[in-house]
Parts: structure tokens; C-alpha cells; sequence
């Protein structure tokens, strides 16, 4: 399996997250700015995926985890359009407020958060469960260990047209 992006944390973040949980073995290509038609990509025989709901999807379906029961299913197509479209409107904040502004009033996903806490560690200091979610995602054995890797993005988290979270924090 290939999954190729740019060489920033961006969003094959969450993809790579799923991936290590999975134990699936996967090899990464990183892009320098370069003209490509679209990324991120994965690549797992025969099967040429792009877009990273599409890839998010294939990766849960290979290992059940989209959900048995039609209710389940249900729920998961639904939050995972619901996280989309708090993505799109986060995105669209960034620019024209700062960092402390947008987490004060933020609605949290998981990659939200991650990203979050990287400009303002204590940033979820007010909200204990929310807290102690990623207390337990980050400590998961594959989690953690990808967190520890050299394979991890700390920064930057978006390209260099990006108004924020595109350069090293050192």
C-alpha cells in the first residue's frame, strides 16, 4: 500500500492516524510542492483511491470499522460528512482570526484538536472529557508509537500557501 502527499501533516494526518491503528503496512511518497493531480492518493493493489474521506473509508472499511447494523452505518456516514463540513468552515475562519479566537469557540474533531493543541497546549484545559478522549487515543500502543516516530508530522501542518501552521515551529 502507497499513500502519497505533500511533505506536510495536512490531510493525510488523519489517514496515516488510521493506518498505524490498523497495523497496515504502507509505504509513504512525499510531494515537494510539485504540480500532481490530486492529494492525497493511496494505492493498495489494483485499487487507485483519492480524496481523503474516500481513502478514510476504504482504509475503515478493509477492517470493519464503518459500523454492522444499518443504524451504525447510518451514524458514521453521518459524522464523518458532519467533521467535512466543520473542516471547510474551520478552514475558512483561519486566516481572518487568531489561533486563541477559533479555539475558544471551536466545535473539536480529533484532527481539530491535534492541531490545535500544537498552538495552544491547554486549549481543552475546559473541557475534561474532551480531554480525556485524547489522553486515551494518544496512549493507544500504535498511536503512540507513530507519535513517537520519525515517520510523524509535528509541523506543517498545511502547505506553504497556507496562512498559518505552514512553517517549522524550530
Amino acid at each position: 500500500m502507497v499513500l502519497g502527499y505533500w511533505d506536510i501533516r495536512g490531510l493525510a494526518h488523519t489517514i496515516r492516524l488510521l493506518l498505524q491503528f490498523t497495523d497496515t503496512s504502507y509505504k509513504e511518497k512525499r510531494y515537494m510542492y510539485l504540480d500532481f493531480p490530486n492529494l492525497p492518493y493511496l494505492l493498495d493493489g489494483k485499487n487507485k483511491i483519492t480524496q481523503s474521506n474516500a481513502i478514510l473509508r476504504y482504509i475503515a472499511h478493509k477492517h470493519n470499522m464503518c459500523g454492522e447494523t444499518e443504524e451504525e452505518k447510518i451514524r458514521v456516514d453521518t459524522v464523518e460528512n458532519q467533521v467535512m463540513d466543520f473542516r471547510i468552515q474551520l478552514i475558512k475562519l483561519w486566516p481572518r482570526k487568531t489561533e486563541a479566537s477559533v479555539l475558544g469557540t471551536a466545535t473539536w474533531t480529533t484532527e481539530t484538536i491535534l492541531h490545535n493543541r500544537i498552538f495552544e497546549p491547554k486549549c481543552l484545559d475546559e473541557f475534561p472529557n474532551l480531554k480525556a478522549f485524547m489522553c486515551r487515543l494518544e496512549v493507544l500502543e500504535k498511536i503512540a508509537a507513530y507519535i513517537q516516530s520519525d515517520n510523524f508530522f509535528k509541523m506543517p501542518i498545511n502547505n506553504k500557501m497556507a496562512q498559518w501552521g505552514n512553517k517549522p515551529i524550530c
